[in-house]
C-alpha cells in the first residue's frame, strides 16, 4: 500500500467515525500532541488530544439531528514522514444543502508517520465568509 492509500484509508476512517459520532473511532488516528483549528472559538484553537475529544459532543448533536457530513474532495502530498492533505465537504442538513450546493467547508490535515503509521497531528477547517 503506498504512503497516498494508506493517507486516504486513515481520512477516510476518520469520516466514517465521524458520521457514526463514534469519539473513539474519530481519534484514534491522532497524535497525542493534535492541534486543530476550527470554525468555531476559541481563536488560538485547541491543543491535545483531550481538548479535541472535548470538541465533538455539538457536532455529533448536530449530526444526530439530521444533518450530513461528506468528504467531496481530497488531495494528498506525502513525504517520508510528513504528510498533508487538503478537502472540501459538505456540512448540513438536507435542506441547507440543497439551499446551498456549492457551499463547502475546507480542510486541511497534517499527518506524521510515527512507527510505521499515519497519525493526524494537525486539523485547519474554515468556511468562506459570506
Amino acid at each position: 500500500m503506498t504512503d497516498d492509500t494508506e493517507i486516504r484509508a486513515v481520512i477516510d476512517r476518520w469520516i466514517a467515525s465521524i458520521q457514526a459520532c463514534d469519539l473513539d473511532g474519530v481519534t484514534a488516528a491522532h497524535t497525542e500532541d493534535i492541534v486543530l483549528f476550527d470554525v468555531p472559538i476559541p481563536y488560538d484553537g485547541l491543543r491535545g488530544i483531550e481538548q479535541y475529544r472535548a470538541s465533538w459532543p455539538d457536532l455529533f448533536a448536530y449530526l444526530r439531528s439530521g444533518a450530513v457530513l461528506e468528504l467531496v474532495e481530497l488531495d494528498v502530498t506525502a513525504g517520508d514522514t510528513v504528510a498533508f492533505a487538503r478537502g472540501l465537504m459538505r456540512l448540513g442538513t438536507p435542506e441547507d444543502i440543497a439551499a446551498d450546493p456549492d457551499k463547502r467547508l475546507r480542510t486541511t490535515i497534517g499527518l506524521r508517520k510515527v512507527g510505521g503509521e499515519w497519525l493526524i497531528a494537525h486539523e485547519h477547517h474554515s468556511l468562506p465568509q459570506t
